[in-house]
């Protein structure tokens, strides 16, 4: 473990001093090659690029928090763009363009790109987009026969989520007049105190449906979560079984999370439900559709992949989960997949976009 992790550190650092030169000869060739100031970009590229790290051991420094996003993003911009860079200047020798004119121009190219993509992603992630599907559950339930859902997943309000986007979220909750609405997991960014200073709870108790939700792996405190989300107007469903008046049942599971998580089997769970009624099944990670196939779920929720976030993180997702994003059917269950409201890390999405999830159910036999 020891040996992985300092491979990773080492790899890390190499990237920088990747990064950092690549930086260097463009700046060198538009300020000159002056010793005084190579010592302070690198001093100053350092210290940026552990910014991240520097926020995880002050955790009241906001404006850490938000140099290691700007940072991380960077990062990822750079590592994407400046192969493509160098692969461009070497091509140039074989062209009669002059090396010191091409530099520059390449470099203010890769830094138009990155301005411009950082507010493309910027947008991405902090407007999100409706998601709708309209569902069948052939089951018979008394009463209404219909049912409007919204779903959010993965807000991790924190830092980089605050607020204001607890009151869009809310806002358009409220517009759009659920039934029923459903948090599958990471409703905060691991660390309550943002969540609460916001007034973040005061904010999603004005939402005028019944609200329901699991815990998402970044859902840890030292606090007791479940009874802080119980009084911001929802009910935490923590490997528990809950009959809704509509006829349906609700079964809500602790997310598989870290090693000290110790959670109740599905088939277990499943032996408290009437599965003759319409089971909904809040799991924060979508692994394993075959065993809730198999124990009589009918529709499972779920969140936790950001369909990668950035690109070309979706291809790992959709090579780790069977359902990465969006609607799935496997025999009789179906599997709804958010992308999330939120963000993790990085505060942009490139190649997806945040999401709030309408979900029309109706039951017909």
């Amino acid at each position: 473990m020891w040996a992985v992790g300092i491979g990773i550190i080492l790899l890390y650092n190499l990237l920088i001093f990747y990064i950092g030169y690549n930086i260097w000869v463009w700046l060198k060739d538009i300020s000159g090659d002056r010793k005084s100031i190579k010592i302070i970009f690198w001093v100053v590229l350092v210290i940026f690029a552990y910014s991240f790290v520097f926020s995880r051991w002050l955790d009241e420094s906001l404006f850490l928090t938000w140099l290691g996003a700007a940072w991380l993003s960077l990062f990822y911009f750079l590592i994407m763009l400046l192969p493509l860079a160098n692969i461009a200047v070497f091509l140039r020798r074989f062209t009669n363009i002059q090396k010191e004119k091409f530099v520059k121009r390449t470099g203010y190219t890769v830094l138009v790109v990155i301005v411009c993509s950082f507010f493309f992603g910027m947008f991405n992630a902090y407007s999100p987009k409706a998601k709708t599907y309209q569902i069948n559950i052939p089951k018979q339930v008394e009463g209404k026969q219909s049912m409007k859902i919204i779903m959010a997943s993965d807000m991790h309000f924190g830092d980089l989520s605050g607020s204001g986007q607890a009151k869009k979220l809310v806002e358009y909750i409220n517009n759009q007049q659920p039934d029923l609405v459903l948090f599958p997991g990471d409703i905060i960014d691991d660390d309550i105190t943002p969540f609460l200073e916001e007034g973040i709870p005061d904010i999603l108790k004005q939402i005028e449906a019944p609200v329901y939700a699991s815990l998402g792996n970044h859902d840890r405190d030292e606090v007791d979560l479940v009874k802080v989300f119980n009084n911001s107007g929802m009910k935490v469903l923590d490997d528990e079984v809950l009959n809704l008046p509509e006829g349906i049942v609700l079964v809500g599971r602790k997310d598989r999370g870290y090693q000290d998580v110790v959670r109740a089997e599905l088939p277990a769970l499943m032996k408290q439900v009437d599965v003759k009624k319409p089971v909904f099944l809040l799991e924060h990670q979508p692994y394993d559709l075959d065993i809730a196939e198999k124990n009589g779920v009918d529709l499972i929720l779920s969140g936790h992949t950001h369909r990668g976030q950035v690109a070309p993180g979706n291809l790992i997702t959709n090579m780790i989960f069977e359902n990465d994003w969006g609607y799935l059917k496997k025999g009789e269950l179906q599997s709804i997949v958010s992308s999330g409201y939120g963000v993790w890390g990085l505060p942009l999405r490139i190649g997806t976009r945040s999401e709030i999830v309408q979900i029309d159910v109706t039951f017909k036999p």
